[in-house]
C-alpha cells in the first residue's frame, strides 16, 4: 500500500500527515526538523512519496533525506497544479496558500471558492470557478492579534484564546477576548458577505487550528475542515508523484 507524508510548516507549528493511498490516517505534530526526528517518522510509517510545503527557513538537510528515502517533492510556484495563477509575482505566493487552492479545486472543481485559512495569519485565498487562483487578502491571526496587545501597550496583558466570549467584556481579560474573537469574526462574515455579493456558485471552506474558536461566531453556514492542507497537498502529491 502506497503511504505519503505529508508535511507542513508553518510559522507556528510543524505538522505532517500520514496518508495510506487517499485516506489520512493520522497527524503528526514535530517537535522539530532535525534530522532524527524525520528519520525516525521515516522508520515508523515506512513512506513511499512525501511532500513538503514549508513558509519558513526550515533545515535544508531534511530535503535531502526524504529525497533519499521516498519519492520526494517541494512544494513550489513550479509545482504543476490543477490551476492557474495569473498574478504579478507567482514565485511570492505561500506554499499553504498553493496547497489550499489546490484542495479546493479538487473537491469544489465547478465552483468559485473562498479558502480561508487560520494561522499565523488569516489568509483569503480566492479561485474562481476558471480554476485560476486571483489572490485575496492576508490579516492578522489570533495569536498575534493577542500578543500585539500586550505588546504595544503597558499594561494589557497575554490572553489565553477562548471560543467562549461574551458579547459585552465584563473585565480586562474578557473586553481583549471579545475584542479579538468578535472581531475576527465580523472580519471573516464581511469578507464573505462582500464576495458573495459580488460571485453566484459561491462556496466558502474554512480551515486551520483555529477553527475551534471562532466557528460559533460566524452567522455564515461555512464548510470548516482543519485538515484540509493536508488534503491538498496529497492531491498536489499525486500529480507531481505519480
Amino acid at each position: 500500500m502506497s503511504t505519503t507524508l505529508c508535511f507542513d510548516f508553518g510559522n507556528t507549528r510543524k505538522k505532517c500527515a500520514v496518508f495510506h493511498k487517499e485516506e489520512m490516517k493520522e497527524v503528526v505534530v514535530l517537535p522539530d526538523d532535525s534530522l532524527p526526528t524525520m528519520q525516525a517518522l521515516i522508520n515508523r510509517v515506512k513512506p513511499t512519496k512525501s511532500i513538503l510545503s514549508s513558509v519558513i527557513e526550515h533545515n535544508p538537510a531534511i530535503e535531502e533525506l526524504l529525497a533519499a528515502n521516498t519519492k520526494f517533492h517541494k512544494l513550489s510556484h513550479l509545482t504543476k497544479v490543477a490551476f492557474t495563477t495569473p498574478v504579478g509575482k507567482p514565485e511570492t505566493i505561500g506554499a499553504d496558500r498553493l496547497a489550499l487552492t489546490a484542495a479546493a479545486v479538487h473537491f469544489y472543481p465547478s465552483s468559485n471558492n473562498l479558502v480561508i485559512g487560520l494561522g499565523t495569519c488569516i489568509t483569503y485565498n480566492f479561485i474562481n470557478k476558471y480554476h485560476e487562483f486571483v489572490g485575496g487578502a492576508i490579516s492578522p491571526g489570533m495569536e498575534m492579534r493577542l500578543k500585539a496587545l500586550n505588546y504595544y501597550t503597558a499594561k494589557l496583558p497575554i490572553v489565553k484564546a477562548d471560543s467562549n466570549v461574551p458579547l459585552i467584556g465584563y473585565d480586562t481579560n474578557t473586553n481583549i477576548l471579545t475584542g479579538v474573537v468578535m472581531g475576527m469574526a465580523k472580519e471573516i462574515d464581511g469578507f464573505i458577505d462582500a464576495y458573495r455579493e459580488k460571485f453566484r456558485n459561491f462556496n466558502v471552506l474554512l480551515t486551520g487550528g483555529d477553527i475551534v474558536y471562532l466557528g460559533s461566531h460566524l452567522k455564515n453556514k461555512i464548510f470548516a475542515d482543519p485538515d484540509l492542507i493536508f488534503k491538498g497537498l496529497y492531491a498536489i502529491s499525486e500529480v507531481n508523484n505519480p
